[in-house]
């Protein structure tokens, strides 16, 4: 006698983690989901058919060669298309401070990124309130040193993919530079004279994506909001022993559950929605790049 879908799914779910705990080299993380495109249930990125609607799932987007599908050599995560536009884009700017912090002098064992380097290019500080604006947004793109652009690296190859999957590219473009702003705003207002940098912000504000997008997905999304909240826990230990911009932290967070809550998930279910989402990413994207601009007419 055959399952219902939903006790199937689960126990499939079982057998993972089972095998997962003695080390079997074909079991998914337990994060690594989808969305069906029929009945928009979590599902098993693997899985070719829905267990809950019966539907084909469809082929997963490729991300690379032979293993585990989304994983380089079955273990790290590979961003999509615009995951990786946003840790390309972090990587070259970390390549520039590093470069401006060697030639200055200031450059440390560590990668250490100096102060007026970092003001130089963007970051977060008084500057705002007389009108720069734009380091609002060039501050996402900032880190201090290796240690640092190396965490959040870590975490965006991990976290931007699975909120890519469940919404879709230009979702996430608009959601990433939003929660970040918004992140970098309460950091104004908790520290106005304060400098920082980092994407940390908008990690946290694709963490709170999940955890509110996990409230339409019943008790399935009651089981990836526990694993979601242990990366806030990381978060906030890590935080103890390191100066981070909590404020951030807090507004990105915040600002990205709301987000993940109201905005519906998957592609637009309308012609209307899908120019108005085209029409939000083309707008981040030339905030990002109209950003970047006035920071190097700032410098020159």
């Amino acid at each position: 006698m055959s399952l219902p879908p939903k006790l199937w799914f689960q126990w499939q779910r079982l057998k993972k983690k089972f095998s997962s705990s003695f080390g079997s080299q074909d079991s998914a993380p337990a994060s690594s989901v989808r969305m069906c495109p029929h009945c928009r249930a979590l599902i098993d990125r693997d899985a070719k058919v829905c267990p809950l609607c019966g539907e084909s799932a469809g082929p997963v987007r490729a991300r690379g060669g032979g293993g585990t599908p989304g994983r380089l050599m079955g273990v790290i995560p590979i961003p999509t298309t615009a995951s990786s536009v946003m840790v390309a884009i972090n990587l070259a700017l970390y390549a520039v401070e590093w470069y401006m912090t060697q030639n200055a002098g200031g450059a440390s064992a560590l990668g250490g990124i100096s102060n007026q380097v970092l003001l130089r290019l963007g970051a977060k500080a008084p500057y705002i309130l007389t009108g720069q604006w734009w380091r609002l947004v060039t501050a996402m793109f900032l880190h201090v040193g290796l240690f640092h652009i190396g965490m959040n690296m870590w975490c965006l190859v991990d976290l931007g993919p699975e909120v890519e999957s469940l919404f879709n590219a230009a979702k996430f473009t608009v959601l990433y530079l939003v929660t970040g702003v918004v992140g970098f705003l309460l950091s104004l207002w908790w520290s106005p004279f304060g400098l920082s940098a980092g994407a940390s912000g908008a990690i946290m504000g694709l963490i709170g994506i999940l955890i509110g997008a996990s409230f339409h997905h019943g008790h399935l999304g009651k089981e990836y909001r526990s694993q979601l909240w242990r990366w806030v826990i990381y978060i906030a230990i890590f935080s103890i022993f390191f100066n981070v911009d909590n404020a951030a932290h807090i507004g990105g967070l915040v600002s990205g559950f709301i987000l993940g809550y109201l905005v519906p998930e998957g592609e637009p279910a309308t012609r209307p929605s899908e120019n108005l989402w085209n029409t939000l990413a083309l707008l981040s994207v030339l905030v990002i790049a109209g950003s970047f601009a006035l920071m190097a007419l700032q410098i020159g």
